[in-house]
């Protein structure tokens, strides 16, 4: 019920096309609003920059897929969902930006449903969620993963089809709890805890993976890449870091 709450009361207008040149721009217009809401002392004299941070990025047949979230420097402003159709050329945003949260983990087991992790950040992480698709990411649906306010953030999930899955919560730094679903993610129940590191056996190694995204210091931009033939790795998309400034 939290997450729908944020939604309802968070959501921003984003952009209908994001289209690539040299480096994408995921514009952030810093309405008045969101100054007075996280506190943002900036001003013309002394403004506060926003930065786009990318966290994952997945391949579903022809379409791509890169969640993150925008942030000032002590600040996390909102989540960013970023969809591609046409190998990387162009972008759009399929879900609203939800206020206060990031999204982290990408996943699809199929072509039409998936999952995208998030939590809300305001201070602290709390209240995971996840956002949900079964139409191959046209459409998304936001379902918390508790009912209740909890602190914490989901560690890593894994879905084997578009009922089972599990996942690992920290609710805080070295604690652990397992949960199952057999609901596509309606419904999850715990079935270990714990103060050791855990990892989902069935999850594939991360160096395994066909794509992933880089920071590139030098080009200040967040780099899409996937793996090529010769294992090696060539750039999709480019997004630049800085996405606007807030005055």
């Amino acid at each position: 019920m939290a997450v729908r709450a944020w939604l309802l009361s968070s959501l921003l207008l984003f952009p209908a096309l994001l289209v690539a040149e040299d480096a994408i721009r995921v514009e952030y217009a810093c309405p008045a609003e969101d100054i007075e809401k996280f506190g943002l002392t900036c001003s013309e004299d002394e403004p506060c920059d926003v930065f786009l941070e990318l966290a994952s990025v997945e391949g579903v047949g022809a379409a791509i897929f890169a969640a993150g979230n925008l942030h000032t420097v002590v600040t996390t402003l909102s989540s960013v969902l970023l969809m591609s159709a046409d190998g990387g050329k162009t972008w759009t945003e399929p879900s609203p930006r939800i206020q206060a949260a990031a999204l982290d983990q990408i996943e699809f087991p199929d072509l039409q449903h998936g999952w995208v992790s998030g939590v809300t950040l305001e201070p602290l992480a709390r209240d995971p969620f996840f956002l949900m698709t079964a139409d191959a990411g046209k459409t998304w649906r936001s379902r918390p993963l508790f009912n209740e306010t909890r602190y914490g953030s989901i560690q890593q999930f894994w879905f084997d089809s578009a009922k089972s899955g599990q996942l690992i919560f920290e609710r805080s730094p070295g604690s652990y709890e397992t949960y199952e679903t057999s609901t596509g993610g309606d419904v999850w129940t715990i079935v270990g805890s714990g103060n050791k590191p855990v990892r989902l056996a069935k999850s594939p190694a991360k160096d395994s993976a066909t794509w992933r995204v880089r920071s590139d210091a030098s080009s200040k931009t967040n780099r899409i890449e996937r793996r090529n033939a010769r294992g090696g790795w060539e750039i999709m998309a480019s997004f630049a870091v800085r996405a606007g400034v807030c005055k």
